[in-house]
């Protein structure tokens, strides 16, 4: 396996806009990242990376972009984005950016000249398509409820957006669309930036017969995932644009891929293909899905979490490389959501870091993980900001008639709101995130779980991370080590091992609320044993051919066979 800097990386996801607040506007900013860097570096990480900072209407939060070379007036000016990358690089944090190209804002430049006229010379930036007897072009459903595509009576055609209306398909079978691209990732890359997280990535390519999709059961529309996700040309795509761009620079590059299966990942991320460093996956995600998509909000199974994790593990070994995260921007609080947020909150938080940590990928630790940051529960309907949440209870509740109590609780479990209340720094109101009024609630909790209570605290969950960080960087087994699941069919505990030349590491996790003996398989074959970590306190010498964990107890053992 090559080795790569971005491989031996822990990386910190940063949503800007609920981070820090400099102004007291209520909004988080660059200048409050920039006042927050010594806090990361505390903590040990190496990459930033930052969700949409450009210039945007803010339909959904950034991702619908009207200016890809400014910056979103709340966030601050261009000054301040050269100040964070320079105090970062002084730092020794690199600083990966978003690029969100599958589509821009229908305020974008390209766009508003785009729907002047069908010989606008930036009509085919966007895909443009005339109705059927006075119908959208096909039954595509967005990914934010209702049609994929928007009448636009200036030119009497309909546009396609696979996301909110506000946020149109770019074209990429027009070259002309691509050398735009390539332009604008060259221009933040020599400004200095050390890689890309890309969204949507391989949804850039769409069928170009644009058939009807199947309508799932429960659903008004049709599916467009057939025809536009992993599409015809995606990897012809991303070839050119590691040839035009990537392949220029020592840069991170992960695009994020859903309904991606491992031989397509394997396309995007093997050593030999010459397109992208690694990918997101979903799966482990999507447990728990049911009719409703992720609002079903049903039960994971742990022996379900084992088989995806291991599948990915397994599956990307040979010449590709996995991206580790619980959390993310779009995703629910992990220690709310596969750990118990109430009476065992901070075991459960260290023991999932443990599990996911000590796998074979680059670690993403998102903004609030490292001090267990939890779900929310707003009162109202009226507290959230989520796109997409208020779409799906329109829809689901409105229109489908689905329970209004059993689609919050849903919203509660599984919405992306969770993961955007502003990050709780101390006890002080707003939990030291504004002086001003947030522009989303923070979690009431936050006079319990915050920064301040837990930098000095040697057994927080901060501090656990960032020992989990200093073992992975002084390990090299912990990074290229290779990854068997052990106790397959045991549905309380996840235990793995990872091997490289002489020596094992075995980590053993609890993800249950009671008591759970481990039973060493007999071939693991070992002459010395150290405890490198573990969430509870061991006394004394362990056997480790069999022993007893506490409810979520983590612990990982260092053997060597020589």
């Amino acid at each position: 396996m090559n080795k790569a800097w971005w491989k031996e990386s822990i990386v910190y996801q940063i949503y800007p806009r609920s981070f820090k607040d400099s102004n007291g506007d209520g909004i988080g900013d660059l200048q409050g990242i920039v006042e927050k860097l010594d806090y990361l570096k505390e903590l040990g990480i190496d990459v930033l990376w930052l969700c949409p900072i450009y210039k945007s209407p803010n339909d959904d939060n950034g991702y619908d972009i009207s200016d890809y070379q400014d910056i979103m007036t709340e966030f601050g000016t261009k000054e301040d984005f050269d100040l964070l990358l320079q105090k970062s690089h002084e730092k020794g944090i690199k600083i990966m950016m978003d690029l969100v190209v599958n589509h821009t804002s229908d305020e974008h430049l390209w766009f508003k000249e785009s729907r002047k006229s069908k010989d606008n010379k930036y009509r085919d930036y966007y895909i443009w398509k005339n109705g059927v007897d006075g119908q959208p072009p096909n039954n595509w459903e967005s990914s934010f409820s209702g049609s994929a595509w928007e009448y636009d009576k200036t030119t009497d055609m309909y546009f396609l957006h696979l996301f909110s209306k506000k946020q149109p398909d770019l074209n990429w079978e027009n070259r002309a669309v691509r050398n735009e691209v390539y332009k604008i990732m060259k221009w933040w890359l020599n400004k200095g930036i050390d890689g890309f997280r890309m969204d949507v990535i391989n949804y850039i390519s769409k069928d170009q017969k644009f058939p009807n999709g199947d309508v799932k059961e429960g659903h008004l529309y049709g599916d467009f995932a057939p025809y536009s996700v992993n599409g015809p040309r995606v990897n012809e795509f991303l070839k050119e644009m590691n040839k035009e761009v990537l392949s220029k620079y020592n840069i991170i590059t992960v695009g994020e891929t859903p309904n991606a299966n491992t031989k397509q990942a394997m396309n995007y991320v093997g050593e030999n293909r010459n397109e992208l460093n690694m990918v997101f996956q979903f799966e482990h995600m999507d447990l728990g899905n049911g009719e409703d998509g992720k609002w079903s909000n049903g039960r994971f199974e742990l022996i379900q979490l084992k088989k995806i994790m291991t599948k990915w593990q397994k599956g990307l070994e040979d010449g590709g490389w996995n991206s580790l995260y619980w959390n993310n921007h779009d995703q629910p609080r992990v220690v709310s959501r596969f750990g118990n947020d109430k009476k065992y909150w901070k075991e459960s938080a260290k023991m999932l870091a443990t599990c996911l940590h000590m796998m074979q990928g680059t670690p993403y630790i998102y903004q609030g993980e490292e001090i267990g940051m939890t779900n929310v529960a707003f009162d109202s309907l009226d507290d959230y900001r989520d796109i997409e949440t208020l779409n799906a209870y329109k829809e689901l509740v409105n229109i489908k008639g689905k329970a209004a109590d059993e689609m919050m609780a849903a919203i509660y479990a599984r919405g992306r709101d969770n993961a955007r209340t502003p990050v709780q720094w101390n006890d002080s109101e707003n939990a030291g995130f504004t002086t001003g009024t947030p522009w989303i609630n923070v979690n009431p909790n936050y006079k319990q779980i915050n920064v301040k209570s837990q930098l000095n605290d040697p057994d927080s969950i901060f501090n656990y991370y960032k020992e989990l960080i200093n073992i992975r960087k002084n390990n090299p087994i912990v990074v290229y080590g290779t990854y068997d699941l052990i106790l397959e069919n045991n549905k309380e505990l996840y235990a793995y091992t990872r091997t490289l030349g002489e020596e094992k590491l075995l980590i053993v996790c609890n993800f249950t609320d009671s008591i759970s003996n481990f039973d060493l398989p007999e071939d693991i074959k070992y002459n010395s044993q150290k405890l490198l970590i573990g969430n509870h306190k061991i006394y004394g010498e362990v056997n480790i051919k069999s022993f007893e964990l506490k409810p979520y107890e983590a612990r990982v053992y260092l053997l060597k066979m020589c």
